[in-house]
């Protein structure tokens, strides 16, 4: 009697960890050690193997002593590799580095604070396989660990940006991630300079999907955000989201023609009926809101001229070829999966 075929075996995915620093004096080397004890090639509860390849910390510059930590750490452990950044660029441009340097087969992204749990890496791998994700976004089952301020305007960014810019689904958008290394350093290679990473990573990908974790405390460190750098990210999210903020330009100039046009009716109307109106004042309501919107929609037209522009400018791809998405994420399913 033979034997039957031995099912084949994948091998293990490899995820790169990108840590972007800024104050990690303190929080990094728990964090360090937090991710090289789960390092090890295992199992995930869906039952594909996985294992961390590398973790790469990208210095930004910050205020603190970050660099001789980061020194420290690549020093003494074999997986953990420093990425030196000229001067300080944020967070975004921080990760961005750190992916174009990574050759994982999934890139994951995690803050230098403490309050994103390495552990969750195995679940959010399992949530991309079994939806077919090419990037799998933490959501939170608990309130960000920043204040109700901080919090509230942050979730109210998003529904602007999400209802009025027409930015995606921006309610999704953490710094907590894991993402195709493909994608990731697809992204990496084209996006220039002030755009927000999650708006570029959605001009290639559809395939989002979200997975549960809880957030921790930020490890007792302040807040490396003020209010005016978060205004500043909410502005570049804004500008990167695409055009619907120029089209609301010729949007407003055309209704305010229509109104004029519609003004200008009920003067005929009134006249017709003989209701005296003011001398003077009707004909200079219609030809300011008839010039009005007509300025406003030529300057609609021409944003649009320059929104072309500004995509190019930004790096927005044509295209992006990539693997069939009907045989999953890397191409592979477990033997099992039909």
């Amino acid at each position: 009697m033979s034997r039957p075929a031995e099912l084949p075996v994948s091998p293990a995915h490899g995820i790169s960890v990108v840590v972007p620093v800024y104050q990690g004096e303190t929080t990094l080397p728990a964090l360090v050690d937090e991710i090289l004890a789960l390092a090890p090639e295992r199992l995930t509860p869906d039952g594909h193997l996985r294992r961390i390849t590398e973790i790469l910390l990208v210095h930004d510059n910050g205020p603190d002593a970050s660099d001789a930590v980061i020194r420290d750490l690549e020093a003494r452990h074999e997986l953990v590799r420093g990425v030196w950044l000229s001067r300080n660029f944020g967070q975004h441009a921080a990760t961005l580095a750190g992916m174009a340097s990574t050759g994982g087969d999934w890139i994951a992204t995690i803050d230098e604070d403490g309050q994103h749990d390495p552990a969750y890496l195995d679940s959010m791998l399992d949530t991309a396989m079994r939806e077919q994700a090419a990037l799998v976004y933490a959501k939170p089952t608990n309130a960000a660990p920043h204040g109700p301020f901080r919090n509230a305007a942050s979730k109210g960014a998003k529904i602007v940006l999400r209802t009025v810019m027409g930015g995606g689904d921006a309610s999704q958008f953490q710094s907590y991630r894991l993402v195709l290394g493909d994608v990731g350093r697809s992204v990496s290679a084209y996006a220039g300079s002030g755009v927000y990473l999650d708006v570029a990573i959605g001009w290639i990908t559809r395939r989002i999907t979200t997975s549960p974790v809880e957030l921790r405390e930020e490890g007792g460190r302040q807040s490396g955000y003020s209010l005016r750098k978060l205004l500043s990210h909410f502005w570049k999210m804004v500008l990167t989201s695409g055009t619907r903020g120029l089209r609301l330009v010729s949007v407003l100039g055309i209704a305010l023609a229509a109104v004029g046009l519609l003004f200008a009716l009920y003067v005929v109307i009134s006249a017709v009926a003989g209701t005296q109106l003011a001398a003077g004042w009707s004909s200079t309501i219609v030809v300011v809101l008839l010039s009005s919107g007509a300025i406003l929609f030529s300057l609609g037209v021409v944003a649009e001229y320059v929104g072309v522009a500004v995509n190019m400018a930004m790096g927005r791809p044509s295209y992006l070829i990539v693997s069939d998405p009907g045989r999953g994420p890397l191409g592979r399913r477990r033997p099992h999966d039909s």
